[in-house]
């Protein structure tokens, strides 16, 4: 028996994960796919972890200042009763190495109900580990980027986020004084170094 893949009628929805080290643009580049859907009319609703203070309690901010309002939560199942019953097409979530292991059954989730789900966050932490549940969503998403930012020290692209203060919780939020962005070469000198 054949089965059709959608119902009639039911919008598809995808996972998009847009990962990188710290500086390189990742959430840039959420805020310009979200507001590429708000000029298209289409409802957007953007979540951040609550913990994450660093620019402002109620936006996403990049860097460069860019910013896009947004609702701070603690667990990602918030995202899925934000969003019941509502007609949202567009979700936008950062900085989910954060979140909790759930938040990649949360996204496939509000995929099946139809809903782009455009995720940005760290791929590796400070010790270039997988971070929480980013490595769960790379592998279920339709469409990856990695963007990269440059090395300080010798110009090539960084894949890595080096830490440059003695710390070593795994979640510390923290700016140009606290991360630097390294070439998988710069990153593994600076380890070496802070071994003596």
């Amino acid at each position: 028996m054949f089965l059709e893949p959608h119902f009639k009628g039911q919008r598809n929805g995808w996972i998009e994960v847009i990962c990188g080290s710290m500086f390189s643009g990742k959430t840039e580049e959420l805020i310009r796919r979200l507001r590429r859907a708000k000029i298209a009319n289409q409802r957007v609703e953007v979540v951040k972890p609550k913990i994450d203070t660093r620019y402002h309690e109620t936006q996403v901010v990049s860097h460069n200042a860019s910013a896009i309002v947004a609702t701070p939560i603690e667990h990602s199942s918030k995202l899925l009763e934000m969003t019941e019953g509502a007609s949202i097409n567009v979700i936008g979530v950062d900085e989910a190495q954060f979140f909790d292991m759930e938040l990649t059954k949360v996204c496939e989730k509000l995929a099946l109900r139809g809903v782009r789900v455009v995720v940005a966050g760290l791929d590796m932490d400070y010790r270039g580990v997988p971070f929480g549940p980013m490595p769960e969503l790379l592998a279920v998403a339709e469409y990856i980027t990695k963007v990269h930012a440059i090395c300080p020290h010798c110009g090539n692209l960084a894949t890595h986020t080096y830490r440059k203060v003695s710390n070593t919780e795994r979640v510390m939020l923290g700016e140009k004084d606290t991360y630097e962005p390294r070439c998988r070469t710069c990153y593994e000198m600076g380890n070496i170094l802070n071994l003596y």
